[in-house]
């Protein structure tokens, strides 16, 4: 069996960051496991097989000098998760389902940039695979002390002080 190719999506530490410090990647490369996704009645009855890329960034973890698993993000609880995932979702689209592991990523392991390829290998039989890839970075904390609540009032259209 030929493997699917993985899209081309050359890299490095700086590009993920582009709007911040440096990061170190943490990924995962070819995580493979079976789940019902799609839109096409075919699709919703049987699991098929996809393929899941991630690269989380973090700045500079504190591991590179504690060397303690606890201080960066561990691929092997990100794994089982991704295990957990593909039993537990109800999603149809690809784009939803990516969207869905840079959530985790971003939330739940506390990466602050992200990128997810997804791929359903040979989904037709002249093509190799289809899929979608993203992009995410964590939100910009809110301001502190004063200016938070004057920030909230703004982003929500209400300007302090006006009539």
């Amino acid at each position: 069996m030929i493997a699917a190719p993985r899209p081309q999506l050359q890299f490095t530490a700086t590009d993920a960051g582009r709007d911040t410090e440096p990061l170190d990647l943490i990924f995962i490369e070819g995580f493979t496991g079976q789940t019902v996704i799609g839109i096409h009645d075919s699709e919703l009855h049987r699991p098929q097989t996809i393929r899941i890329d991630v690269t989380a960034g973090l700045p500079r973890p504190r591991a590179c000098d504690s060397d303690h698993i606890a201080d960066t993000i561990d691929y092997g609880v990100v794994r089982e998760r991704l295990q957990r995932l593909l039993k537990e979702h109800k999603l149809t689209l690809l784009e939803s389902f990516a969207e869905t592991v840079a959530d985790i990523l971003l939330h739940e392991f506390g990466a602050h940039w992200v990128r997810v390829v997804v791929v359903k290998p040979k989904k037709f039989d002249d093509v190799e695979a289809v899929g979608v890839a993203i992009e995410r970075r964590r939100a910009v904390e809110p301001a502190s002390g004063r200016a938070a609540p004057v920030l909230s009032l703004i982003g929500a259209g209400m300007v302090p002080g006006g009539a």
